[in-house]
């Protein structure tokens, strides 16, 4: 009779362990993460600008951007695309690739249409394809890449989507050395500048994570609106005061602008004119207002941040760069 209860004891013990290994915390099944069998290698782990890990189980052979400025970097590590946004500013190798539409308005249609098996979105603009993507289970990394440190990092993400982290950091590697070289070739001035972004209809200050920003910035140049409360919805800027301007006492001004570039240097004109107190800033009185190209001003340059820097640099010691 023992020997009965300790086999029923036994096969209790045997079908309560094999509940258990079926099961996780909690007791309910266990969960994979998408995509990835179990015991299998990811291909990449990659953690986004959102902050999420994204597994990919192999590399990826139909990538959609909705953004163009991630072509070049992308490309510049090995990476093709499928699909991509419309833009003024193409690469040839891009032109011929199916449109998605418009980075602010993508076509979730033609998108998906594509057959991607990666998204790479743009954050703060394209967030809204998250959910309708995790529905037919599209890995899509969220990407930020305005100043100059974002885009190396964007360039390590890119290089661990295609596998090619060699390329990335020579990549990398190369764009610090181009700078460095302009940055040593000017003098070492603490000079005070103020970046304004004009629009036809308004204007803002930018701050040291904005584009402009991030290049005076590595010219060695004092923003003078470092530390300023950033405008709530975009944190690279902060709002406009002429007071505030002649406070600070920029020596220089740089000019960035979204919209035909003869009508934003046509209202910068009148603003000057209408109110006096411009005429008591240095940068003014001294004829020492820029404007920067939109070329590499307005958007991302990407992986031409080095053009944008020596730009910014010519256009305060042209005689260097001659």
């Amino acid at each position: 009779m023992k020997t009965t209860w300790r086999l029923l004891a036994a096969m209790i013990c045997v079908l309560v362990l094999a509940a258990a290994a079926g099961c996780g915390e909690g007791g309910a099944p266990a969960e994979k993460k998408e995509g990835n069998s179990a015991g299998a290698k990811a291909f990449a782990a990659i953690k986004d600008d959102l902050g999420r890990e994204i597994v990919l189980t192999k590399k990826p052979e139909r990538i959609v951007v909705t953004s163009a400025s991630f072509l070049e970097p992308l490309h510049a590590v090995g990476g093709d695309v499928v699909g991509r946004p419309d833009s003024k500013s193409m690469p040839d190798w891009a032109k011929d690739k199916t449109s998605i539409g418009r980075v602010y308005n993508v076509d979730l249609e033609k998108l998906l249409a594509c057959a991607p098996d990666l998204v790479i979105a743009n954050k703060g603009m394209n967030e809204k394809l998250l959910q309708p993507l995790e529905i037919n289970k599209i890995p899509c990394l969220i990407v930020d890449m305005k100043n100059y440190e974002e885009v190396k990092n964007e360039v390590r993400m890119f290089s661990q989507v295609t596998g090619e982290k060699e390329k990335g950091d020579a990549l990398i590697q190369s764009m610090d050395d181009k700078i460095k070289a302009i940055a040593d070739r000017i003098p070492k001035e603490k000079r005070r500048v103020a970046i304004l972004h004009s629009t036809a209809q308004s204007l803002s200050v930018q701050l040291d994570t904005s584009i402009a920003g991030s290049t005076a910035k590595m010219l060695g140049f004092v923003n003078v609106a470092s530390g300023m409360t950033a405008m709530e919805g975009n944190p690279d800027a902060a709002p406009y005061s002429i007071e505030t301007l002649v406070e600070q006492n920029p020596e220089i001004i740089f000019v960035t602008s979204m919209g035909k570039l003869d009508e934003v240097k046509r209202g910068m004109e009148e603003t000057i004119a209408s109110n006096p107190a411009w005429q008591t800033i240095p940068a003014v009185k001294n004829g020492k207002m820029y404007y920067l190209s939109q070329e590499h001003f307005l958007l991302s340059p990407g992986i031409h941040y080095p053009d944008a820097v020596e730009e910014m640099a010519k256009l305060i010691y042209p005689d260097l760069f001659r």
